[in-house]
C-alpha cells in the first residue's frame, strides 16, 4: 500500500476515527484504526465494537492496500505534522510497518494484520431516510443534556428516537431523560421515516454525531433497524448498535394542566440563576424562585456559606409561588432555548414545571422541583 494525502485531510479523518477507539483497551486491535487505500481515495475505520466510524478522504494512491496501525499515535503524529505538508503513508510488507513522510520527519509505526480487525456486521435496515443536518443537529443538540449517567438505568443512557403523533400530525420526535429533568424535541417527518422502529441512540453515538454534524448542511442518510442505528454523509458513515432496552412511557411525567404562566427572557434568566447559585452548596444547588405579580426573586440560602437574591421583572399575572429547583437543571434548559422568551407552566410547589421556548411547543421540557 501506498499514498500521498494532504496533511489537513488526514488530521480530519484519523481525529474522527480515533475518537471511538477506547483509551483503555484489552484487545489490542481495537486501538487501531484500519486505512484502507483503493481507487482515488483512502478510509479510515476505528470501532469500539458498539460503534463504529468509517472516514473517507481523497489521496493519491499509487498502490491499493490496507493494514491497522495505532490510531491515537497515528492521530499525534498527523496533527504535529507542518500545515500545508504532503504526507506519504506505506507499507513495508517484508517488516511489517507503516511508514509515515512528510518533508524531512520520517516515522515507522508496527501494524497489526487487517484480517484480525473487527468489522461490524451490516444490519437489514427497516427504514432508510434523508434529513438536513440542521433538523437532527436540532433533535440531538437540544435533547443531549438531559440523558442519564447513572449506569443501572441502562434504558436512560441514550436519546429515544422515535415516530409520534405531534401537534401538526406525525413527527420524528427525540426525548431523553434522567428522572429529574426531560427535554422533547420535535422536527417534521422526513420521507421514508414513517415505519422507522424506535431506537434508543447511546450516549457516545450522540457525542460522535454532534461532531459529524456540526457546521455541515448537507443531507444525511439515516437508517435504523432494531438493532443498529447508521448516520451518513457521503464522506464519514456512524453505525452504532442501539441500547437493548424498554424506554419508559415518558408521556405520563409531562405536566398537562399547569395553568400558572411565567414568561421571562431565558438569557437573563440563565445568567440570573448563575450570579445567585455562587453561594449555593455543590451538593444541591438550590435555587428558590418566589413568583408575584409580574416579579420573579431568584434567592440561594446556603447557611454555611451565606446567601443571594435577585430580581426580575417578569410577566406572571397568577396567584403567588414559591417552588425550588436544582440551579444546573434550570440553566441547562435555559440555555437551550433559542428564542427570546422562555414560558414556564407552574401547578404547585411540589409539581413538575413544564417549559417552552416561546409559543413553539416543538421543544418542550420538565424539570421536577426541589424542597428549599
Amino acid at each position: 500500500m501506498k499514498f500521498s494525502i494532504e496533511r489537513a485531510v488526514l488530521v480530519k479523518a484519523v481525529a474522527q476515527a480515533q475518537s471511538v477507539v477506547e483509551r483503555r483497551n484489552t484487545i489490542p486491535i481495537l486501538s487501531n484504526v484500519l486505512i484502507e487505500a483503493q481507487g482515488d481515495g483512502v478510509s479510515f475505520r476505528a470501532t469500539d465494537l458498539d460503534t463504529e466510524v468509517v472516514d473517507k478522504a481523497p489521496a493519491m494512491v499509487e498502490r491499493p492496500g490496507a493494514t491497522t496501525v495505532s490510531a491515537a499515535l497515528l492521530n499525534e503524529i498527523a496533527r504535529k505534522l507542518p500545515d500545508g505538508a504532503l504526507v506519504s503513508i506505506s507499507t513495508d510488507g517484508a517488516e511489517g510497518r507503516l511508514n509515515v513522510q512528510a518533508g524531512r520527519s520520517n516515522f515507522s509505526l508496527a501494524t497489526l494484520p487487517r484480517e484480525d480487525f473487527p468489522v461490524m456486521a451490516s444490519s437489514e435496515y427497516s427504514a432508510n431516510f434523508s434529513a438536513p443536518a440542521p433538523l437532527l443537529r436540532r433533535l440531538f443538540d437540544k435533547s443531549r443534556f438531559a440523558i442519564s449517567t447513572e449506569e443501572t438505568r441502562y434504558y436512560l443512557n441514550g436519546v429515544y428516537m422515535h415516530v409520534a403523533d405531534g401537534a401538526d400530525g406525525r413527527v420524528l420526535r427525540c426525548v431523553a431523560t434522567d428522572g429529574h429533568r426531560l427535554a422533547r424535541i420535535d422536527a417534521g417527518l422526513p420521507e421514508g421515516a414513517e415505519e422507522m422502529p424506535g431506537v434508543i441512540v447511546p450516549r457516545k453515538t450522540v457525542a460522535e454525531l454532534k461532531k459529524l454534524l456540526d457546521g455541515d448542511e448537507t443531507e444525511i442518510a439515516v437508517s435504523v433497524s432494531e438493532t443498529k442505528v447508521r448516520f451518513a454523509t457521503p464522506t464519514i458513515m456512524l453505525t452504532s448498535k442501539v441500547i437493548d432496552g424498554t424506554f419508559p412511557d415518558y408521556t405520563r411525567v409531562i405536566p398537562q394542566s399547569n395553568a400558572r404562566k411565567l414568561e421571562v427572557d431565558a438569557s437573563d434568566f440563565a445568567r440570573a440563576v448563575d450570579r445567585v447559585a455562587t453561594v449555593s452548596s455543590e451538593r444541591s444547588r438550590a435555587v428558590k424562585l418566589a413568583l408575584d405579580e409580574d416579579r420573579l426573586v431568584l434567592s440561594v440560602n446556603a447557611p454555611d456559606a451565606g446567601a443571594a437574591d435577585e430580581e426580575l421583572a417578569v410577566a406572571y399575572a397568577d396567584e403567588p409561588l414559591e417552588i425550588g429547583f436544582n440551579a444546573k437543571y434550570l440553566q441547562e434548559i435555559a440555555q437551550q432555548v433559542d428564542r427570546e422568551n422562555a414560558v414556564f407552566l407552574f401547578n404547585g410547589s411540589g409539581d413538575a414545571a413544564l417549559i417552552r421556548e416561546g409559543g413553539d411547543e416543538s421543544a418542550v421540557y420538565v424539570v421536577m422541583p426541589m424542597r428549599v
